[in-house]
Order: C-alpha cells, then sequence, then structure tokens
C-alpha cells in the first residue's frame, strides 16, 4: 500500500490549489535548474535506474526510448510531444493532473525535453478536454511568466518552448504517429514504420512522443531518486501508477497506488468493495477497453501489473479498471467496444477498415442469440486475421476485447445461441 509521503501527484483531486504559488508550497519547481545542470547522461540513467515504463498503456521502458534520441544534433530540431489525447473508454487519469496538478507536467517537460536535446514541446490534449485545456494553459502562462519557461527556463541555461495544441476528437491520434501527423495539420492517420520518431518525427525531425503521466513523474523522480521509485512493486514493473476503477464498485475512483497491488486490495482499501459482494463480481477489464476482460475467478488474485495481466493474456494498458458484476450482459458490452472501435478506424489499412465492421456486425447476432454456433470460431478466426497485420494497434485493441469474451465466456454466447434457436421442425413422416 502507498502511503501519502510517497504520493507524486499531491493535488490529483483538486482539494489543493493549483496555482505556481500552490505547486511551489507542494515541492514542485524546486531546484530544477540543479537537476538540469547534472546533464543529459545524468537523467537518461537515472530515468533507466527507476524502472519506470510508458504509462500510456505500452508499458516501454522510459529512459530506453529517451537514449533512442540522436546525441548530437545534425541541424534538425528535436522535439518531445507529450500524448495528451486520452481518448482509451475507461480511462481519465492524465484528465485529473491536467486540470488539478498541472505543474507536475509542465516541469516534466522542460527536464524530459533538456535530457533529449530539444528546445520545444508539443502537448497535444484531447478535443474533448476543454476545461483542462484552459487550466494547462493558465499553467503554462503562469510558468512563463516566472521565467519557468522560454529563454534560460527557470535559470537553468537552457531555452525551451512549450506549445498546447488541441486535438479534433479523434481516438486514432492517441497512437504517437498518427497524433504527429495531426500535429502537422494532416488527416490523423498512421505512419509506416521505419522511420520510427525518434530518427524522423514531427516535420521529420528526430522526436519522442511520452504519456502525460510518464512525463509528470519525472521531476520527483529525480529529486527523490531511482532507487526510491524502483523500490515500490515487483521486478520490472516499478513505481507508482495511477489507477481508475469504474463500473459496479461501491466508489468508483481515480487512485494513485504502488504497482503490482492486489485487485482485491485495489478494490477494498479505495473503492469500498463490489457492488453486491464479491460473490457478485462477473468480469474485470484491467487496463481500459482495448485488452480482454477476465473472469472473476483470474481476477480475485490479481496482482495489478504488467507482467502479471500479461501471464493471463491481458495487460494492464492505461490501468483503466472495469468491474462488471453479474447483472451485466457481458457480450453486449463487449460488442459495445466493438461498435466503438469500428466507429474510431482511421481505414487506412484494409484488416481493420473491413474487419472491425464485420466484427461489429456479427457481435451485434451474437447479443440477440441470432448467429449460429459455428459463427464463434468464425469471429475468432477474423480477430486473429486482423490482430498484428494493421499498421497501428487499433487492429489489435478491436480483437483482443472479442478473443477475451470467448476464451471465458463462451459458454454463455453458446447458451443465448441455443435458447434463441427455434425448435427443430418435426417432418410430416414422424408426426404421423
Amino acid at each position: 500500500m502507498l502511503e501519502d509521503k510517497d504520493r507524486i501527484f499531491t493535488n490529483l483531486y483538486g482539494m489543493h490549489d493549483r496555482t505556481l504559488a500552490g505547486a511551489k508550497q507542494r515541492g514542485h519547481w524546486d531546484g530544477t535548474a540543479d537537476i538540469i545542470k547534472k546533464g543529459r547522461d545524468w537523467i537518461i540513467d537515472q530515468m533507466k535506474a527507476s524502472g519506470l515504463r510508458g504509462r500510456g498503456g505500452g508499458g516501454f521502458p522510459t529512459g530506453l526510448k529517451w537514449s533512442f534520441m540522436p546525441k548530437e544534433s545534425d541541424g534538425r530540431p528535436a522535439y518531445l510531444v507529450v500524448n495528451a489525447d486520452e481518448s482509451e473508454p475507461g480511462t481519465c487519469k492524465d484528465r485529473e493532473i491536467m486540470r488539478h496538478d498541472p505543474h507536475t507536467l509542465i516541469e516534466g517537460c522542460l527536464i524530459a525535453s533538456f535530457a533529449m536535446n530539444a528546445n520545444a514541446c508539443y502537448i497535444y490534449i484531447r478535443g474533448e478536454y476543454i476545461r483542462e485545456k484552459e487550466a494547462l494553459q493558465n499553467a503554462i502562462d503562469e510558468a512563463y511568466d516566472a521565467g519557468l519557461l522560454g529563454k534560460n527556463a527557470a535559470k537553468s541555461g537552457w531555452d525551451f518552448d512549450l506549445y498546447l495544441h488541441h486535438g479534433a476528437g479523434a481516438y486514432i491520434c492517441g497512437e504517437e504517429t498518427a497524433l504527429l501527423e495531426s500535429l502537422e495539420g494532416k488527416k490523423g492517420m498512421p505512419r509506416m514504420r521505419p522511420p520510427f520518431p525518434a530518427a524522423a518525427g514531427l516535420y521529420g525531425c528526430p522526436t519522442t512522443v511520452n504519456n502525460v503521466e510518464s512525463i509528470a513523474v519525472v521531476p520527483t523522480i529525480l529529486r527523490r531518486g531511482a532507487d526510491w521509485f524502483s523500490s515500490f512493486g515487483r521486478p520490472n514493473n516499478a513505481g507508482t501508477k495511477i489507477f481508475m476503477i469504474s463500473g459496479h464498485v461501491n466508489n468508483p475512483c481515480v487512485v494513485e497506488e504502488a504497482m503490482s497491488i492486489s485487485f482485491h486490495d485495489l478494490i477494498e482499501k479505495h473503492c469500498g468493495g463490489i457492488r453486491g459482494g464479491w460473490d457478485n463480481l462477473k468480469a474485470v477489464i484491467p487496463g481500459g477497453s482495448s485488452v480482454p476482460c477476465l473472469p472473476a475467478s483470474t481476477m480475485r488474485d490479481a496482482i495489478m501489473d504488467y507482467d502479471w495481466l500479461r501471464e493471463q493474456k491481458s495487460g494492464l494498458g492505461t490501468a483503466a479498471v472495469i468491474v462488471m458484476d453479474q447483472s451485466t450482459d457481458i457480450i453486449k458490452a463487449i460488442w459495445r467496444l466493438s461498435k466503438f472501435y469500428k466507429h474510431e478506424s482511421c481505414g487506412q489499412c484494409t484488416p481493420c477498415r473491413e474487419g472491425t465492421g464485420w466484427m461489429m456486425r456479427v457481435m451485434d447476432r451474437l447479443v440477440r442469440g441470432e448467429a449460429e454456433v459455428e459463427e464463434i470460431d468464425m469471429l475468432l478466426d477474423v480477430t486473429k486475421q486482423v490482430e498484428g497485420h494493421t499498421i497501428c494497434a487499433l487492429g489489435d485493441a478491436a480483437a483482443w476485447p472479442i478473443q477475451g469474451l470467448i476464451r471465458h465466456f463462451r459458454d454463455e454466447i453458446e447458451d443465448r445461441i441455443k435458447k434463441n434457436s427455434p425448435p427443430p421442425k418435426r417432418s410430416p413422416i414422424a408426426a404421423e
């Protein structure tokens, strides 16, 4: 269990002052110039040692990602791009950071950009986040007025500019290369890789794209030490993490906890238990809508980190925990996700463009019990043809929820089909 003294986001619920003065009182912007003066190599080594993995869902080691950026400029500028396009259903952590604790992100942008030799950073914020954009822009303006951004940012000797860019509300722009296309003013469609963004990203220049939470924790890690951060969680699953628990719990919430906390402790300590008790639990989507659901029998002893959930053929993703009790029509719930992914597919790749619609239409018939039992395996086969055959991971995101449904709730699908199928016709000869 995480103690209050170890929380990085000390204003997650907006109970305190979110202005620059309030942030400084809580320990932010403390010795920022000293951190920067320790040099790029020290910062990147500390990030590697901390064990921080990308908090946007991919879980890629953050320090390693930063080290891919060129050490010396070839004349092109370098950029940090912060992915604040938080569009994954169930996910609402970056929103709380940006509206209640924005200076953690702004200070993180400065330090991370310096570590990657970038003099400019763009924050790409989700189109629907209107009030969050206002809060974040006010904080950026405060930082400029106080000399923490701009020329000689925070008296560090480093010139740094921070720009906030409002998206138009497309889920696909949460994919890093589609985000870069949108930022350049083009239609948000993923790019083929290679080249990877670290070689040719925004405007063809070296770029790193990181999630809001990944960047916002950086200053605290560097102040308190990599060993402190890596002391939480299991090996390879280090640090604190913001969990979002929604659905059928008594108190849905957003909370910062230690990685590798048990699902049972997370629900009991912060959510007041499952609605109707633990025997009423049916299924859980442990990491946002794109990861496969897991049944109650698996989740009772679940460890909430990347590796344990991957071993169960699911994933931690963004740590958006969606809890479903026995009242849930699980087939309809997964159909609704299929509808979402069909709507949000950019249409660039044939398996995704055709497959998402095909999967949604079969799911529609499964909900009503109007399909044949044989179609369950056919649907599973189509998910395998979509998964791994697209430029970006949206194809995987559309396929995995259905795979989880069939893997764990096949009996329920078959029962509904059998219940709705008409009785066999008796032949006239047999009737006589």
